[in-house]
């Protein structure tokens, strides 16, 4: 037992020190173009590359990664993503495993959406819309699955129906960041923390300094762009101050980002509400992260340069909070009442998914039974036949072309 602590530590260890950032561009490059299936589809492509089959780094390493970036608000497949680069080549690999995973998604939806403005009225083209009641059931089975993990007693079940109420009565970005914060403070009180297992120090090479920094630019911009933009009336920066403050304030991944998303560009009449329900739904068929997403808005609204401005919006605050936390989580990981309040946040995360299953998702896209229907099937697809998410996606658009034929 000794010695294989002591060869995962060493793996660890000079794995951040011998890599590339060319070695992780290429690596994460593959799994960008191959890993369709979410964000908990991903966490399982990562650990099967590099921590069985690469050894970049041990499972309890792995483990501690993946428990920050769930803490943390942003999307946590890329943030692991970044964390795994940043472990093995610094911060050039950390930015090398974002580029080599995001573009191949980020170039599909760019694509996208010249398909779709092209089109003109989305409301319009049947198999478009088919891509809406496949959104509903994607996000019902999220909710389904992390139900199933993170809630699995009776407080935990009440605490996420809790963090979903207050999410329905206060629809915005400070209902969110409540419930998160008050479900933080009950498990901090009531819940035990979970038994884990002496772990080996992560080997992060970011100095304090500049972690303090980032932590720093992370507030500042978050504090500041609002009040820059108001002062201006500059439109670019109202995007961006948008796509940033979603990207700050969103626990939970890509599936909790689609209210404030559709509150951010869509209440302002930035993007119609078709529009952007289809590119949620062509985002299921992609492979690579959810947040690729922004760059269908950006791009949507005023082309692919916009569409890159907003898709480097929305992760910046992942890159400055995991340089700013990264050197600390070492310690922080191993706090009684940290554990605690985790629990508590992951509860509220669940909560959250089902206040966004209900809205936007299930009152823009079932507006009948024969939607209904279509999400029923494409949920069965998904959770009990185990069909791939891009594969029910071609399916969702077939069965509304044809439904929409025999109407």
């Amino acid at each position: 037992m000794t010695l294989m602590k002591s060869q995962g530590n060493r793996c660890t260890e000079e794995g951040a020190s011998r890599g590339s950032a060319a070695e992780v561009l290429l690596a994460f490059l593959r799994l960008g173009v191959t890993s369709f299936g979410g964000p908990v589809a991903h966490l399982g492509y990562y650990r099967a590359e590099f921590v069985e089959r690469r050894g970049w780094l041990d499972e309890a390493a792995y483990a501690d990664i993946v428990a920050l970036c769930q803490f943390l608000p942003g999307p946590a497949s890329s943030q692991v993503a970044f964390s795994i680069g940043i472990m093995r080549a610094g911060l050039p690999g950390g930015f090398a495993a974002w580029l080599g995973f995001t573009t191949p998604s980020a170039l599909a939806m760019t694509v996208f959406a010249y398909g779709i403005a092209g089109i003109g009225n989305v409301g319009q083209v049947a198999w478009l819309q088919g891509l809406q009641p496949v959104a509903v059931a994607v996000v019902a089975l999220a909710v389904w699955n992390m139900a199933r993990n993170l809630c699995p007693d009776r407080p935990r079940a009440t605490l996420a129906v809790g963090a979903a109420l207050v999410a329905l009565a206060v629809p915005s970005a400070a209902g969110q960041v409540a419930a998160i914060v008050l479900a933080g403070l009950i498990g901090w009180r009531l819940f035990p923390p979970a038994a884990s297992a002496a772990s080996a120090p992560l080997s992060i090479p970011i100095n304090h300094r500049l972690a303090a920094v980032a932590l720093a630019l992370f507030f500042g911009l978050l504090v500041g762009l609002p009040v820059a933009a108001v002062a201006t009336g500059n439109h670019m920066l109202a995007l961006i101050d948008s796509f940033y403050r979603s990207g700050s304030l969103v626990f939970g991944g890509g599936h909790v980002v689609l209210p404030l998303l559709q509150r951010a560009v869509v209440a302002p009449g930035w993007v119609g509400n078709d529009a952007f329900l289809a590119g949620y739904g062509a985002a299921q068929a992609v492979p690579g992260p959810l947040f690729t997403f922004a760059a269908y808005l950006g791009t949507i609204m005023q082309g692919w340069e916009v569409g890159l401005i907003c898709l480097l919006a929305i992760y910046l605050p992942s890159f400055l909070l995991l340089i700013g936390v990264l050197p600390f989580w070492d310690a922080l990981r191993r706090s009684a009442w940290a554990q605690s309040a985790l629990r508590g946040v992951n509860a509220s995360v669940v909560g959250l998914l089902v206040a966004a299953l209900y809205q936007p998702v299930w009152t823009s896209a079932i507006a009948g039974p024969a939607d209904f229907g279509l999400a029923l099937v494409a949920f069965l697809l998904l959770a009990f036949w185990r069909v791939p998410p891009w594969l029910v996606v071609v399916l969702g658009a077939l069965g509304a072309t044809v439904l929409s034929a025999l109407a």
